[in-house]
């Protein structure tokens, strides 16, 4: 790959592909496969990642908000698009471009038909999500009946999907809660299938439930993390390829001597005679705050480089005192060289919101 000349954020759609044709093989042939693209397609470029996908086979797209899908829509994507979380002053746009909601209360349940209804549509399909104890949004177990006696008097929509969310499929010490998660949606959806004469895809699995859960895959699972080349633990991390690598370069050497500070607030104080590059990302690029004070470290010719002081707006500052390097040189930030997750959880936090908190003035270069 090229070495960076500013900061930029490479897309590899290679890596991309590697990973969903590993998550394909963990199952079965008539498993359908959902590609989470929302967030930017978790901080990198959500068309060109689900046009990539789009190529290799995938069945259906998620986002989070409608302007996601209108987005995926403008670019071209032809596949089903499910918004997870619609909002009712969007149902227009939302029907207007072929767009599938997630429907999860009685309230966005009944605005919904009425807006189809207006429209005099026909079997328009939808999602619902069933809260088997994430306790974010979905339908409870003793609101079925309801729901199932309002799909039975519309013919305006049509009900093609159910799902819930697993709240910790990644973390085995809580298989317990999993399991149980499982059983309620089981019960459910076997209810409203007996309900319908119909198909009605059901999906539960994220990527840790794909990977952790096989038997709970259904009609289609959902892959977001996994897609971009993480899997929530060492082992597969090990085997997935992380799609996007954030690069920067040095734009100046400072010698600080002992005793001298760096940065806002005065951040860091040099304990000996220090030298340190300054780097053009900060906050505003993602890179946040919790990563400065030597939390984490990013990578120059091989060797990590502190994060020094407080991370200003658009720069920040480290420590190469002991690293063999000049202004212009190239700078891992995250990427195959470098974990996300790694560089997430030395500061506190989690891959998911570093690689989707890179800002949108970040240059992104697609590499297929």
């Amino acid at each position: 790959m090229p070495k960076a000349q500013e900061t930029v954020l490479e897309i590899d759609l290679k890596s991309l592909e590697h990973n969903y044709n590993y998550l394909r093989s963990k199952i079965a042939p008539t498993v359908k496969m959902m590609a989470v693209v929302k967030a930017f397609a978790y901080g990198s470029d959500s068309v060109a990642i689900a046009a990539k996908l789009e190529k290799a086979g995938i069945d259906q797209f998620a986002v989070a908000y409608t302007k996601e899908g209108e987005n995926l829509r403008a670019g071209g994507i032809e596949k089903p698009v499910m918004v997870l979380h619609p909002q009712s002053h969007n149902f227009q746009n939302i029907i207007d471009n072929c767009l599938t909601p997630s429907l999860y209360s009685k309230h966005i349940l009944t605005e919904f038909i009425k807006t189809a209804k207006e429209l005099k549509l026909q079997d328009y399909p939808v999602h619902i999500n069933i809260n088997t104890g994430l306790n974010r949004l979905g339908f409870a177990a003793e609101e079925i009946d309801d729901v199932i006696s309002i799909f039975k008097n519309t013919s305006a929509v049509k009900l093609v999907g159910m799902y819930s969310h697993l709240g910790a499929s990644e973390d085995l010490a809580e298989k317990e809660f999993t399991l149980s998660q499982i059983g309620k949606f089981k019960e459910i959806s076997e209810k409203i299938i007996k309900a319908f004469d119909h198909k009605i895809l059901r999906h539960l699995c994220n990527t840790s439930g794909i990977l952790n859960y096989p038997e709970a895959t259904f009609d289609m699972v959902r892959t977001g993390i996994g897609l971009y080349g993480y899997g929530n633990s060492a082992e597969q991390d090990k085997i997935l390829k992380p799609v996007g690598t954030l690069k920067t370069i040095i734009s100046q050497i400072h010698h600080i001597k002992a005793k001298e500070s760096v940065g806002y607030n005065r951040g860091f104080i040099a304990k000996r005679d220090t030298i340190t590059a300054t780097l053009p990302l900060g906050h505003a690029d993602g890179i946040n705050r919790i990563y400065g004070k030597e939390k984490t470290a990013v990578l120059i010719n091989g060797k990590d480089a502190p994060i020094i002081g407080n991370v200003c707006m658009d720069m920040l500052m480290v420590d190469i005192t002991d690293i063999d390097c000049k202004e212009g040189d190239q700078v891992i930030i995250f990427g195959k060289e470098r974990s996300a997750e790694k560089f997430a959880n030395n500061a506190g936090t989690i891959s998911y919101e570093l690689i989707t908190s890179i800002s949108q003035r970040v240059k992104r270069l697609i590499i297929d």
